[in-house]
């Protein structure tokens, strides 16, 4: 037997209109309306000092840094070759690519298991580029509500100049910006040079236009959307969150009620919490949310809302704290537990493939050797009555440095190398070597027999062997 389950015909009533009272209808398509941050000083924002400016620092500073006569970082895309200080990567290194991206997506995984977002929140691109231009605002258009009041403004002189002011701040980061990171691809003084003169190529044109346009785009008018909707991180770092991870949390215990108070009034009296609802939590979110409604994903972890609420709770002589870094379990006076399987799992996986990801850039040999059989003939009689196999050595020196090297042979002593035993290979030079190897057909045991080439520099620094085949007549 089934209950049934009785329904309401909402068709024609007010409540499917939002008439009644208490209802709030939404348009989904609706102008999302502007954030107006107040800045705020405080301990984590300080910290953020020491998290996002190194690293914008870096970005700006390594194209620039010489190193062994060019650039220290340059992916030279027209050569193949990818220079990172000492290295040389090459194509056939992508492999490491890919198990770097591997690493970087487990270290996330990691962090944010335990310490939440707080990539978001001090050291992600997006929000430190967004700290800029939110910086440019505010020398040239003043404070929170002196913007706010200005968007209010009718368009005078005034306020022209201090747009335009703003906006060719944000273009000026916007072009900077793009110039350097055109510039880890293309050297960055010949890249200056030719923009000065008017002189780019089409390429290094239209990237340099491209990104100039989104860095203004994304830092200067979508923002926290970026985070909100176009970053995929905000949508599955639930999967990563647990009870016991770090989040910004405000404490609903001490908060409610919320009122505002005279300060050293009794408002425990009147039935208060330590909020006293002045709305400085939600003017310093970038994202534009209020922290008092709880977990939410639109939280970048930035912390802007605890150093706000610490500063009114010193101002009003309460405990620190009320909005702060917690955990659920914490919130709810439980015991956690930070050895958590699933954070042991990603730190164990992040670890190990660490430890192997540096062993093998510290025993890369910078030195490639592919062997080409002649395929037109699979041997060939000499004059003296010798077996003749012809090859083709593609030497690869993937070192900074010309090298010098010996070719050698093993396998069968009576195998003979004709041609040149040394040669000398420049800086990222492939060098096709032709080869011939001998050997008399009596003492060859077999129609096919391996063979190994070895290729090692002079200063016997690095070496590498390659095996293939040889091949005969047909022994009776």
């Amino acid at each position: 037997m089934t209950d049934n389950i009785p329904l309401k015909d909402l068709g024609n009533s007010s409540e499917s209109e939002g008439q009644q009272s208490g209802t709030e209808t939404f348009d989904l398509y609706q102008k999302k309306e502007k954030i107006y941050t107040r800045k705020i000083e405080g301990f984590y924002q300080r910290l953020r000092l020491f998290t996002g400016w190194p690293l914008l620092v870096g970005y700006f500073a390594l194209p620039w840094i010489n190193w062994d006569d060019r650039q220290s970082v340059l992916f030279d895309l027209p050569n193949r070759q990818f220079h990172i200080f000492e290295i040389t990567f090459w194509p056939q290194d992508f492999m490491l690519l890919g198990w770097l991206l591997i690493i970087a997506a487990f270290a996330l995984f990691f962090i944010t298991t335990w310490l939440g977002r707080v990539w978001c929140g001090y050291t992600c691109p997006q929000t430190v580029w967004t700290s800029i231009f939110m910086w440019a605002e505010q020398i040239t258009e003043g404070d929170r509500n002196a913007r706010v009041k200005l968007d209010k403004q009718p368009w005078t002189t005034q306020k022209v100049i201090k747009k335009t002011l703003k906006h060719g701040i944000w273009l000026g980061v916007s072009l900077i910006t793009a110039i350097t990171f055109v510039g880890y691809f293309t050297p960055i003084k010949e890249l200056v040079s030719q923009l000065a003169l008017f002189n780019m190529g089409p390429w290094e044109a239209f990237w340099t236009l491209f990104f100039t346009v989104a860095t203004y785009g994304n830092a200067g008018w979508l923002r926290e959307q970026v985070c909100m909707y176009m970053c995929p991180y905000a949508r599955f770092q639930a999967a990563m969150f647990d009870q016991d991870t770090l989040i910004v949390s405000y404490d609903p215990e001490r908060g409610e009620n919320r009122g505002s108070r005279k300060q050293g009034q009794d408002y425990k009296t009147a039935g208060l919490g330590d909020c006293i609802d002045c709305q400085l939590c939600v003017q310093v979110c970038p994202t534009g949310i209020d922290i008092r409604d709880g977990l939410q994903y639109e939280c970048i972890n930035c912390a802007l809302c605890i150093d706000a609420c610490n500063g009114i709770m010193d101002k009003m002589d309460y405990p620190r704290g009320l909005i702060r870094y917690t955990t659920e379990h914490k919130l709810e006076h439980k015991s956690g537990n930070i050895m958590r399987p699933k954070l042991l799992g990603y730190g164990f996986a992040l670890i190990i493939m660490s430890l192997m990801f540096a062993y093998t850039i510290g025993s890369r040999t910078p030195l490639e050797l592919d062997i080409i059989r002649d395929r037109n003939q699979l041997y060939r009689e000499t004059s003296e009555g010798l077996i003749e196999n012809t090859y083709t050595l593609k030497v690869l020196n993937m070192s900074q440095n010309e090298m010098s090297y010996q070719i050698r042979i093993g396998g069968l002593e009576h195998f003979r190398l004709k041609g040149n035993s040394v040669v000398d290979v420049a800086a990222g030079e492939i060098l096709s070597i032709p080869v011939r190897v001998e050997i008399d057909p009596a003492l060859l045991p077999n129609v096919n027999v391996p063979i190994r080439f070895e290729v090692r520099a002079q200063d016997q620094s690095v070496s590498v062997s390659e095996e293939t085949r040889f091949l005969g007549p047909r022994i009776r």
